[in-house]
């Protein structure tokens, strides 16, 4: 399936992932084309297999319908157990970053491999109780991290405020691989977060912000989604630029999903 880009672009400092978990499926197709045309970088993709955790939502077939309406990134959080088994089902299907959680499998290091070697960017998700030490091993392997402010399983949740804490241990990690010669690694952070966090979010030092139910629940009143898309990027921008200096600005101007 085709993984087509847009053309080069400014980056934004912080870059906004819609979750559709939270958008209408019966017109899932006119969902993801309008938070592209209001701005969005990314179409976050939530799996859940009634295993891992207490949800089950949807597949492969439901990445390759929505490939041909948008031109951005398929950002896919695997939240299933085993993972490896539907790594090369959502590449073909065109996912363009893939991201699963160190506990789903047992071979964290050729998981991540498997997921590259699809021709996907690759990366770990955190819960909140998980430690940042998964990371240590594996940082050369690394495109994305992601951290679960709330746990994972339903859209709709409160933000967990001890994440802001663990978001800063892992800018941190992130800077000093970064320091010493390393990839870029985009830090992104799924669960509660609303336009009165956003800016607490990006100050803690995230990249990337997923926001599911803030987003769809907030349409504009001619349709589309402008209107909420602008306040929480004016909002997470305005903390990016005023509050939050990370020593990484290769890291937060780089796209690696692209």
């Amino acid at each position: 399936m085709s993984r087509a880009n847009p053309s080069p672009l400014p980056a934004p400092a912080v870059r906004l992932a819609p979750s559709i978990l939270s958008a209408d499926f019966a017109r899932l197709g006119d969902e993801v084309r309008a938070i592209e045309a209001a701005g969005a970088d990314f179409v976050h993709f939530d799996v859940m297999d009634n295993h891992y955790v207490p949800n089950l939502t949807i597949g492969p077939l439901v990445c390759e319908a929505i490939r041909p309406h948008v031109q951005i990134p398929i950002d896919v959080h695997l939240m299933v157990e085993p993972v490896d088994a539907l790594i090369p089902l959502f590449a073909k299907a065109g996912a363009n970053c893939i991201t699963f959680h160190p506990e789903a499998s047992r071979h964290v290091d050729r998981t991540l491999q498997l997921i590259r070697s699809h021709g996907c960017k690759a990366g770990l998700v955190f819960n909140p109780a998980t430690p940042l030490a998964w990371m240590d091993h594996v940082m050369d392997k690394l495109d994305m991290v992601l951290l679960m402010s709330v746990n994972p399983g339903f859209g709709g949740q409160a933000f967990i405020p001890a994440t802001l804490h663990k978001l800063r241990e892992a800018r941190h990690r992130i800077d000093a691989h970064i320091a010493t010669g390393g990839q870029p690694i985009w830090l992104e952070v799924d669960g509660g977060v609303k336009l009165d966090n956003i800016g607490q979010i990006v100050q803690a030092g995230a990249d990337i912000c997923v926001a599911g139910s803030a987003v769809f629940g907030a349409p504009d009143a001619g349709g589309g989604y402008h209107g909420v898309m602008h306040a929480m990027r004016q909002a997470a921008a305005a903390a990016d630029s005023t509050d939050f200096q990370p020593s990484s600005l290769t890291s937060r101007r780089t796209t690696p999903c692209h």
